[in-house]
């Protein structure tokens, strides 16, 4: 087995929303993420997303709604709704999906 330290995971990759594989656990990927200031645009996807913000904040859009996601809070996104990452999102993301 091996250790994976996130946040020094996170703060090696290459660029803002480039998103990593770290592991695959059943059918669901285990993603990394490092946000910077910039929005990412609106996505939608036919699975579940957990969005677990490791550090910083996410400012989250879902239905017109902006929710703050802060370190330490997961926010699952279903299948099939629209979201998207407002400019001012900061700091580390683990997001797990299928």
């Amino acid at each position: 087995m091996t250790m994976i330290r996130l946040l020094e995971a996170a703060a090696q990759l290459p660029a803002a929303w480039s998103s990593r594989v770290l592991a695959t656990v059943g059918n669901a990927r285990v993603k990394l993420v490092r946000m910077d200031e910039t929005a990412y645009p609106e996505e939608c996807h036919d699975f579940d997303e957990g969005l677990l913000v490791l550090d910083g904040v996410m400012l989250l859009r879902i239905h017109g709604e902006l929710l703050w996601v802060e370190a330490g809070q997961l926010y699952v996104v279903p299948a099939g709704t629209p979201h998207s990452v407002e400019g001012g999102s900061r700091g580390t993301l683990l997001i797990i999906d299928s």
